[in-house]
C-alpha cells in the first residue's frame, strides 16, 4: 500500500465522519489529501476520475430530499466530491507540468 491510497482512504473515512461530526476545515482537508492521493494516478484513468468528480459534484445534492437519511448522504457525497475534486486537479497540473516539462 503506497502513500496515495493511504491518503485516499483516510479522505474517504473522514468524508463519511464528517457528515455526522463537525469537522473545521474539512474541505480543506479533503481537497488536499485528494491531491496528494491524485498526483499517482494512472494515465489510463484520468478522463474517469475528471469525469466522476464533475458528475459527483453535480449530483451530490440529488438524495438531501429523502426523508432521515437524505442530508446525511448528501453531506457523505458533497465531502467525496471534495476530495474528488482535489484528485482532479492533481491530476491536471500533474499533465500540465509534464506538458512544460517536455
Amino acid at each position: 500500500m503506497n502513500v496515495s491510497k493511504i491518503f485516499l482512504i483516510a479522505a474517504l473515512a473522514l468524508a463519511v465522519i464528517a457528515a455526522f461530526v463537525h469537522i473545521p476545515y474539512i474541505a480543506l482537508v479533503l481537497a488536499v489529501a485528494g491531491a496528494i492521493a491524485g498526483w499517482d494516478v494512472e494515465v489510463d484513468i484520468h478522463v474517469r476520475v475528471i469525469v466522476s468528480a464533475i458528475a459527483l459534484h453535480a449530483f451530490s445534492g440529488i438524495f438531501d430530499t429523502l426523508p432521515a437519511a437524505g442530508p446525511y448522504l448528501t453531506a457523505i457525497l458533497g465531502n467525496v466530491a471534495i476530495g474528488l475534486s482535489g484528485v482532479a486537479v492533481a491530476i491536471i497540473v500533474h499533465n500540465i507540468i509534464r506538458r512544460l516539462m517536455k
